[in-house]
């Protein structure tokens, strides 16, 4: 046997762990997306099976968002300083176990319960799979193949869970969306000390800054539920306006709390960094149009085309293909063409260009009609989501990148249900929902430019040949 032979065995038993581990975040991901959306075209049977009224119904949904967008920046800085495969294992575990009590609940109020457990597992896993690829796949070609492959699998969860969720719901009842998140929740957490690397250092709870804490959560729940708000009570109101304001002056203390902090949950260093301080920024504004084009679609086909739940949902699956093949076929070229700046400004541009294609679609009485736009916001949305993580991670080190995924997370969080919530009222108020796409397809053409702030290192730049 030649010394080349080990050698090569060895790298192929590296390939092979590096493949295995990369399957899990994806299913990771791929379940936690899946979970956000696939209640959506069951709330009508749940709403009918648990006694919930239409003001009621929301907040099956709602309490998901408030859990993760709630707990994201605390289950970050948790990654990073207990240990992203612990987080990952801790946070699927929860998600299953959350979703077998929500399959069995019989009470409203259980499966609301439910719902916001789910959210707070979400949590702690988003977090912990960015993580752990940044520490489990070299910078470069190897990491931005991972990256790839990450964003297709969320991205066909998150667009895929409407087809899904009217596909079980009809065959099996409202329990199904639940029972479809167990067993791949529970194969993450089981499969995760085997297939995914230990973590690098030891559990370090002493110093974790409470205070710092407790500021950033109520200032994320206080965001999150004032923008659900808004719609149903107005600006001004003090569930609405008044939550909005208390969110923002928390946040707003967390600056000289976390000066005075030995251990920061939000370094200061991090609100420096430009990488992520643009990641955020056009984060905000793309899942706001992004949110806001999915309610564009979903009123159009049932409200105006008159096609039922499940239909509705199918119509909505070639999104979540053209995702797919966007994050996984197109993102690793443009990141070796162009590099992330470029490919960032492009395919936020791209996104804009979308909103202004569904507005046009809009004009036409046909399903068909629409499709075209709806598989182009597929392919540039499933290619541009993972590029802004992408950029968010590329400037911080290895210990902070929990917490840096999840304050992008957050205010993808926030970014939605704002955008939607400002983009329904232009609905309302100038034309309709041709007029909400349009602004939001100006607004993000707008809002790329701030891809071109981010800084050109070598890191960035095309690899030779």
């Amino acid at each position: 046997m030649t010394s080349a032979e080990p050698r090569t065995a060895a790298g192929t038993r590296t390939r092979t762990a590096g493949t295995a581990a990369l399957a899990l975040l994806a299913t990771a991901h791929f379940t936690l997306s899946l979970d956000f959306n696939v209640v959506y075209i069951a709330l009508p049977e749940i709403g009918r099976a648990l006694g919930l009224g239409a003001a009621a119904l929301p907040w099956v949904v709602n309490a998901f968002a408030l859990g993760y967008g709630g707990l994201l920046l605390l289950g970050g800085r948790a990654a990073d300083r207990l240990g992203a495969r612990r987080m990952l294992v801790l946070g699927a575990l929860l998600l299953g176990l959350a979703s077998v009590a929500g399959a069995l609940a019989s009470h409203a109020g259980v499966l609301i319960a439910a719902r916001a457990a789910q959210g707070v597992g979400a949590a702690a896993l988003f977090p912990a799979t960015l993580a752990l690829i940044g520490t489990a796949f070299p910078a470069g070609p190897a990491r931005n193949r991972a990256m790839a492959v990450w964003g297709s699998a969320g991205a066909f969860g998150a667009l895929a869970g409407g087809a899904v969720g009217g596909i079980l719901t009809s065959a099996f009842g409202w329990t199904a969306v639940f029972w479809a998140i167990v067993p791949p929740a529970l194969a993450v957490a089981a499969l995760a000390p085997r297939l995914l690397p230990a973590d690098r250092h030891r559990p370090d709870p002493r110093g974790f800054d409470l205070p710092g804490t407790a500021l950033v959560t109520a200032g994320a729940l206080l965001l999150v539920f004032g923008v659900f708000r808004l719609q149903e009570s107005g600006w001004i109101s003090p569930d609405g306006g008044g939550a909005l304001l208390l969110g923002l002056l928390a946040l707003a203390a967390l600056g000289p709390v976390e000066r005075r902090s030995a251990s920061p949950l939000l370094p200061a260093s991090l609100l420096r960094d430009r990488h992520l301080l643009v990641a955020m920024g056009l984060i905000l504004v793309l899942m706001g149009v992004v949110a806001t084009l999915h309610y564009v679609y979903t009123t159009h086909v049932q409200g105006t085309l008159g096609l039922d739940p499940f239909l509705a949902g199918l119509g909505f699956l070639p999104q979540g293909v053209a995702a797919m093949l966007g994050s996984a076929l197109l993102l690793p070229r443009l990141l070796e063409r162009w590099g992330v700046r470029t490919a960032l400004f492009a395919g936020t541009v791209g996104v804009g260009l979308t909103s202004a294609a569904f507005a046009l679609a809009l004009a036409a009485d046909s399903y068909w009609a629409v499709l075209p736009a709806v598989v182009l916001l597929g392919v540039t949305a499933g290619t541009v989501y993972p590029l802004v993580f992408t950029a968010a991670g590329s400037g911080v080190g290895e210990r902070e990148q929990g917490v840096a995924s999840a304050a992008v997370s957050t205010v993808q969080q926030v970014g939605g249900a704002l955008g939607l919530a400002v983009l329904a009222a232009v609905a309302g108020a100038w034309g309709g929902l041709g007029t909400a796409s349009l602004v939001g397809g100006a607004a993000t053409v707008a809002v790329a430019f701030l891809a071109l702030l981010l800084p050109r290192p070598a890191a960035d730049r095309p690899a030779a040949g």
